[in-house]
């Protein structure tokens, strides 16, 4: 099947000519796409943080939220250290 390749502002042009029913189908197969990558990053996010975590001999699944909290906002912070 032969590929169109289209601006953004052209998507947008097109999307606007349909009627509102088809939009709003458009914009759930948008947003269900959406969700299925937040959920592949979510689930690679949790991976590094349990690997930095155990690379630091801490448990995250362990760990309150407090000190998740703590944890997260010390990876943030270059300027201090992790897992004080």
């Amino acid at each position: 099947m032969p590929t169109l390749e289209l601006t953004d502002q052209q998507v947008v042009a097109l999307m606007k000519q349909l009627p509102p029913d088809q939009k709003r189908m458009a914009l759930l197969a948008l947003a269900e796409d959406g969700a299925a990558r937040r959920d592949e990053r979510m689930k690679s996010t949790q991976a590094q943080i349990r690997r930095v975590c155990a690379e630091r001999a801490l448990d995250w699944d362990k760990m309150s939220e407090d000190e998740r909290e703590s944890f997260i906002d010390d990876l943030v912070h270059e300027d201090r250290s992790c897992g004080t």
